[in-house]
């Protein structure tokens, strides 16, 4: 395999948008390739990110149309990635394969997505199909219940009592809002506190509003290169150290839901690729769809110990400042979570804070990087290690 590096990176704002997928995207992807001095001309293949598009806007197909919006040549071809929520980065992980195996030298990878504009009614049934039909969805589960049920299993196996474990989880919501604050393309910029988290509306015991990231519009793009191509465009490419991906069945055959195997299968392979442990990772991205699940992956991670990682916020170790930083672009909690886009967005936060360029969030001395993203439940994970 050659080595693949990451070039230009881009996204639009994240929150409610007037602009269509395809608008959304043409603006990232246009972005990235001009910040990694190319052209249209020069990508040789669209790994494209789309999930709900047809419920969205009654647009199935989206790749092709992406495609002509970029300008691309007729001869690159562009495909559709659907992978739930781990949907673009499961599209840069296939980008890095294709390129680091020879088949192409430059791809342009990444996604989009307009959940608002189905409203929230429709948006909750259309996440819902990331349940197995059989089984879970036709029996009223949604996201919100599947970590409420983490959380009372979390609570129950490491005996943390549940009303501080709910104080800890606001403490994580309480982090991510401070970060995103600091993220002008994040959808909320707001600070909050512990009792705005313990005030809130009921979602799923225990999780209330703030615990729960929100629906959003937004896509990313990166370009994903050759790195003897990278070194010869870019005065600071990132390299992929190592990459990984599992998979998990529906929820009843995964029995433990504090212990996302998928993920530690995942992230082994990403470790092993790499050469580095989690004693290397300087800044992480993770999936913080609600305030349990960064809990649950701090540990999968080995960052902590299982059972020990519920507290990390509230001491302050994931912080800006911290010994590991999680989610200074504010996560999905405070970033927001356009579901075709989140990969890439992650993505492009790490790559930045490896270069330096994230602002008053810049993570000092930030050399390796982590990202992680979860789609369905627990049913596809995909990491990547970045480093400079």
């Amino acid at each position: 395999m050659r080595q693949v590096a990451i070039l230009g990176v881009a996204m639009t704002k994240f929150g409610v948008l007037e602009k269509t997928n395809l608008e959304m995207f043409a603006e990232a992807g246009l972005e990235a390739i001009a910040l990694s001095n190319l052209e249209p001309k020069d990508m040789e293949a669209l790994y494209f990110g789309n999930c709900l598009g047809d419920f969205e806007e009654g647009q199935m197909h989206m790749a092709p149309f992406a495609h002509a919006e970029l300008g691309l040549p007729v001869g690159v071809p562009a495909t559709r990635f659907e992978s739930a929520c781990a949907t673009a980065t499961v599209a840069i992980r296939h980008a890095a394969l294709l390129v680091g195996s020879g088949v192409y030298d430059v791809v342009l990878a990444g996604g989009t997505e307009r959940a608002c504009a189905m409203g929230t009614p429709l948006a909750t049934r259309t996440f819902a199909m990331g349940h197995h039909a059989q089984h879970e969805s036709t029996a009223g589960l949604t996201f919100p219940g599947v970590f409420a049920m983490a959380a009372h299993i979390y609570s129950e196996k490491y005996k943390v009592p549940l009303k501080e474990l709910k104080r800890n989880m606001a403490e994580v919501a309480v982090k991510n809002h401070f970060h995103g604050a600091m993220n002008p393309k994040a959808h909320f910029q707001k600070e909050i506190d512990v009792d705005t988290v313990l005030d809130g509306m009921m979602v799923a015991d225990p999780l209330q509003l703030f615990d729960c990231c929100p629906f959003s519009d937004g896509a990313a793009a990166v370009v994903v290169a050759e790195a003897g191509k990278a070194r010869d465009l870019v005065k600071k490419p990132v390299y992929i150290g190592g990459m990984g991906q599992a998979s998990a069945g529906p929820l009843y055959l995964q029995k433990d839901l504090s212990r996302v195997m998928a993920r530690e299968a995942s992230i082994a392979q990403a470790y092993r690729e790499s050469g580095l442990g989690p004693d290397d990772v300087d800044v992480v991205e993770l999936h913080d769809c609600f305030t349990i699940a960064e809990i649950l992956a701090l540990e999968s991670f080995g960052l902590y110990e299982f059972g020990k990682a519920y507290d990390a916020a509230a001491k302050r170790e994931t912080y800006l400042g911290g010994r590991v930083v999680v989610n200074p672009s504010g996560g999905l909690k405070a970033k927001g979570h356009p579901i075709g886009a989140t990969g890439a967005a992650q993505v492009t936060e790490i790559v930045e804070q490896l270069r330096g360029e994230s602002g008053p969030r810049q993570v000092e001395g930030a050399r390796v990087g982590l990202v992680d993203t979860l789609g369905g439940d627990f049913g596809t994970i995909c990491n990547i290690v970045l480093r400079n």
